[in-house]
């Protein structure tokens, strides 16, 4: 299939298909649809040589930018990108899982050299539109499974959710509540499943009162964190499903009264820089947020150019960080926390 076959079959020119293939926003909207589902159609995909007009920028995506979580991502993929003399166009798709296809408007008509999309998934359209020209692109932390052709780096979120809990449990906590993410998103179902693996391989089982699905914010964190405080049988321990939750959950057991780590202790997920910072310093898993982000962009340049990657999905190691969040139990009844009038 060549540009002038695609031309004929959809009735316009070949300028016409051309600025469609480049991204060109002067094209009719019924025009541009008709082109884009033959490129679908056909498979088409423009030949590029090496050097044969990609500009020098990588476009990284997220599906929102408002914690130190973005800023670790952002680290790793300038570090790598700049290193290869590419610059970074960082754009946010205002909280959805998909950026929209305005989006990918953009990125064609910047002929980006290739895309990096942190927590989000694309619409097999948009992947379709991006194959077409040839732009390749890399998940980071996918939010559900992304599929085998799908280059994914992420980490190794069933075995982090594991060890946290059976750290509390090592500790003597019998009571551990947890307090995940979306229950839609990979990362988090990941981390509920070592939990419960964890409980399981104790013979603990597992009290589904004591399982709260959150957002990954601080106060999604605080007001699961105050639900579960405030059980007539309370948990001892709560692992929270990453460092932003822990806060929150910190912040709820300030409110009602409950000392951390000797009425409560807390375990978190990410090991963002505040983890050692906040009072007292968090115990967490070790995502490697950074190096996620550096491997991904190494994996989305090898592809732009031309190169074929023995592995297109990666999950890193995740370790735990102890510090002074997590305690044994108190051996004697814990002060119970003052319930609101």
């Amino acid at each position: 299939m060549t540009i002038s076959k695609l031309a004929e079959a959809a009735g316009v020119s070949v300028p016409t298909v051309s600025k469609v293939l480049n991204g060109r926003s002067d094209v009719a909207p019924q025009t541009r649809s008709k082109v884009e589902a033959l490129i679908r159609r056909h498979g088409y995909r423009r030949r590029r040589g090496p050097g044969s007009g990609r500009a020098a920028t990588l476009d990284l995506v997220f599906h929102e930018l408002d914690s130190a979580w973005a800023i670790e991502v952002i680290r790793g993929v300038e570090r790598v990108a700049r290193s290869e003399g590419f610059s970074v166009v960082l754009s946010e798709s205002g909280g959805e899982r998909s950026p929209r296809d305005s989006w990918v408007d953009s990125v064609l008509a910047r002929q980006s050299a290739a895309v990096v999309l942190v927590f989000s998934d694309l619409a097999p359209a948009q992947k379709a539109r991006l194959a077409a020209r040839g732009v390749p692109f890399v998940v980071v932390d996918p939010t559900g499974d992304p599929g085998d052709d799908v280059p994914s780096i992420g980490s190794a979120n069933w075995n982090g959710g594991l060890a946290a809990t059976r750290h509390l449990i090592e500790s003597g906590h019998r009571r551990i509540g947890f307090i995940g993410g979306p229950s839609n998103v990979l990362c988090s179902r990941a981390r509920l499943d070592g939990y419960r693996a964890a409980l399981d391989t104790a013979g603990l089982g597992v009290d589904q009162a004591l399982i709260r699905s959150g957002d990954f914010h601080v106060e999604g964190g605080r007001d699961h964190g105050r639900a579960l405080l405030l059980m007539d049988d309370p948990p001892t321990a709560v692992f929270a499903g990453n460092d932003l939750q822990a806060l929150g959950l910190y912040e709820a057991a300030r409110e009602l009264g409950a000392r951390v780590p000797e009425d409560l202790s807390v375990v978190g997920y990410d090991d963002l820089p505040v983890a050692r910072w906040v009072g007292p310093p968090l115990t967490t898993v070790r995502q490697p947020l950074t190096e996620m982000a550096e491997e991904a962009t190494r994996l989305a340049l090898r592809l732009s150019r031309g190169e074929t990657p023995a592995n297109l999905r990666l999950d890193l190691a995740t370790s735990l960080v102890v510090r002074q969040s997590t305690a044994p139990p108190a051996a004697a009844v814990r002060p119970q926390p003052e319930r609101p009038s």
